[in-house]
């Protein structure tokens, strides 16, 4: 059964296309009570026209992994395991990077319609180590397929996104034991450090060491020093970065570039660009920068990567929406590919929260790419299914988690000024952590030691704060379009 038209989705992300102010500027414009209520409700509209799109696209998304979800009963998980798409077609990694969607769309929309399957699904793969190493996967897990489970369980803690129970690993506990076994995998024998793209050397790709694993180490890292304060997470994600910059894989204007081969010393690239890679560093970008209380270095390095993502992912030709430029307009991306938009518009989001002198260069795209988007969502068993080509301005006939999961969270970053940004451990964070985790060890000194926050640090990390605050309450100006 048809559920809603194409034309409805449309017109709840047409108000992103005018020109109205938000709550923060209505004191600069009206000075008599009617008008401020009425740009009040304007404003109210828009956020409630976002979440009704995103809920929307969600349903379609998290139908392609179980059924009964909203019925009496448990749900049906269709791969018939909790935790795992169906596969084939999808991978492990996959269901991790949906999971972490699912987790941000509540963040964003207050929707709590599948936190339960979210945070079964997830806690039922962290393996029997708790360290998101379950053993079915020993066949293809690589450690950027890890990271962006590791990625999910960090969303999870910096969100406030209910704890497991008492006997569960706690959010960041995962994260650190994925963080620590990155750790235990650099590997300075070959191209002078960095980590491979696999894990096990029977599987195909040990060979390559890639930006989506040493990005992705780099990203954790500074997620965590974020998080917990402890500068021996940034100084790690600091050693990812700079391997990055040293190796082929980054050019010295921040175009990021797939990976090198190990057989060959890593001494040239794959020079194929893609929207994760970016994405990923540029996530990774603007926690350092918050980190480092708006340092300048990091500014420039994001700033570099921000120049390339808006030129060469939303090109004019295809009238300045998100592009996956490598495969997508001959349609030849892989299962795997048509999820990598999701990547990039998750840390554009980020990127505009936490450093929000970026804000102005990426909320227009992305209001963009969002009512782009919707004009895809009208195919499909049920009507209502996402397209992969945001360009076009009716369903393009391919479907499926990644083209629901890139549209879901190009929609939803569209919420980024309507939330919170991200919790630390003393500004509200709950999650239990392990610094130990993953190591096999029992006590924490002898892994990662906390460094003492100061008073100075305590005093940088407000003013951030206070900026990061500001541009929320006044740097959305353009979102109601």
């Amino acid at each position: 059964m048809r559920l809603f038209a194409p034309a409805p989705l449309l017109a709840t992300l047409s108000i992103l296309g005018r020109n109205v102010l938000p709550v923060s500027a209505i004191n600069l414009v009206a000075t008599d009570e009617c008008t401020i209520l009425l740009l009040r409700y304007l404003l109210y509209l828009q956020s409630a026209s976002i979440k009704d799109a995103a809920a929307k696209v969600a349903a379609d998304m998290v139908a392609m992994y179980a059924t009964n979800v909203n019925g009496t009963g448990a749900a049906t998980i269709l791969s018939g395991i909790p935790g795992l798409l169906t596969y084939p077609p999808y991978y492990w990694w996959e269901a991790g990077a949906m999971f972490g969607s699912l987790v941000e769309y509540w963040y964003y929309t207050g929707d709590t319609t599948y936190n339960d399957l979210v945070r079964d699904g997830m806690l039922h793969q962290v393996g029997d180590q708790a360290n998101l190493m379950p053993a079915n996967q020993s066949k293809d897990e690589g450690n950027d397929d890890q990271l962006f489970w590791a990625f999910a369980v960090m969303s999870a803690a910096e969100l406030g996104f209910e704890d497991p129970s008492g006997d569960q690993p706690g959010w960041l506990a995962l994260a650190q034991s994925v963080m620590n076994q990155l750790i235990s995998r650099w590997d300075p024998e070959t191209c002078n450090g960095g980590l491979r793209w696999q894990i096990y050397q029977w599987i195909g790709g040990y060979n390559y060491k890639n930006t989506a694993a040493n990005g992705g180490m780099f990203q954790l890292g500074a997620r965590l020093a974020k998080y917990t304060g402890n500068a021996t997470y940034a100084e790690w994600a600091e050693k990812a970065f700079d391997w990055l910059v040293q190796s082929p894989l980054l050019t010295k204007d921040w175009q990021v570039y797939d990976g090198s081969d190990v057989l060959k010393s890593c001494s040239d690239a794959d020079q194929l660009q893609w929207t994760y890679n970016y994405g990923i560093l540029i996530g990774g970008a603007a926690y350092m920068y918050n980190y480092t209380n708006g340092n300048q270095t990091w500014a420039t390095r994001l700033d570099g990567f921000l120049d390339h993502t808006l030129t060469t992912f939303f090109p004019a030709k295809q009238g300045g929406v998100m592009v996956e430029v490598a495969c997508e307009i001959t349609q030849k991306c892989d299962i795997d590919q048509w999820s990598f938009k999701a990547a990039l518009s998750r840390w554009l989001a980020i990127s505009a929260q936490l450093a929000p002198y970026t804000a102005a260069r990426i909320l227009p795209v992305m209001q963009k790419s969002a009512t782009a988007a919707a004009t895809q969502c009208n195919g499909g068993d049920s009507g209502t299914e996402c397209g992969s080509r945001w360009f076009q301005s009716t369903y393009d006939g391919n479907g499926g988690v990644g083209q629901q999961m890139s549209a879901l969270n190009v929609i939803t970053a569209n919420m980024i000024e309507y939330v919170k940004p991200p919790y630390s451990a003393d500004t509200g964070g709950t999650s239990h952590g392990n610094p130990a985790a993953g190591t096999g060890d029992e006590d924490p000194a002898t892994t990662v030691v906390f460094d003492e926050i100061t008073t100075a640090d305590k005093a940088g990390a407000s003013i951030l704060t206070i900026l990061v605050v500001g541009s929320i309450l006044g740097g959305g100006w353009w979102m109601i379009a």
